[in-house]
């Protein structure tokens, strides 16, 4: 499995980009705009990469961030979503933004995206809000003093999940949230607040 590839731009195009890497040239599927967001060829950069194998076929997509790819590999584990759709999801959208429409049941946006119907998006709500549970499941903490900060209401827990979906352990984000002063936030400041601190760590 290769983690990231880091090298020479050699090119960019619609779809995809060439990285070479001592001499071999490293073709990498990407959204239209991780690749806006690259910087003129010939210059060094890293992605951070998903490599997919079948038996017809060996692929490898490339993120700027991890957000990104964490978006990627949550797209692609929801039945009926391919690599290619779940690509051009990412070029219609942040992470963010993603997060929020997941646990906010916001089929709509979900539906402005190509190749989501009702019927897809509504599968990917449910799937992907299975795995959050899971998730939270694996990671319940015993830290009483924790929980009941983060307890005071709906949209704190709502910023947990909206963090956890791209891919931070929930301590860490219950660890944040204890310093941010959330009354006065809405549920998107509130996310974007606790995804700035986060960053730092």
């Amino acid at each position: 499995m290769l983690a990231y590839i880091k090298g020479k731009l050699e090119s960019k195009q619609t779809d995809y980009i060439v990285i070479d890497v001592g001499g071999l040239g490293y073709k990498i599927y990407m959204s239209r705009i991780a690749i806006d967001k690259l910087p003129k060829t010939g210059e060094t950069i890293k992605v951070h990469t998903y490599y997919k194998v079948r038996e017809d076929d060996i692929s490898i997509y490339g993120f700027n961030t991890q957000e990104e790819l964490r978006m990627f590999e949550l797209l692609v584990s929801v039945s009926g979503i391919g690599a290619k759709t779940a690509i051009s999801m990412l070029s219609m959208s942040d992470p963010l933004e993603f997060a929020i429409a997941i646990i906010s049941d916001d089929v709509k946006y979900l539906t402005q995206m190509p190749g989501v119907g009702t019927k897809s998006a509504q599968r990917i709500i449910l799937e992907l809000k299975d795995k959050i549970k899971k998730e939270k499941a694996i990671t319940e903490l015993k830290d009483a003093t924790i929980k009941q900060v983060v307890k005071d209401d709906g949209k704190t827990q709502e910023a947990i999940d909206a963090l956890q979906v791209l891919g931070y352990n929930k301590k860490d984000i219950e660890n944040v949230f204890k310093n941010i002063d959330k009354k006065e936030l809405t549920l998107e400041e509130l996310i974007k607040k606790g995804l700035s601190e986060l960053s730092k760590k």
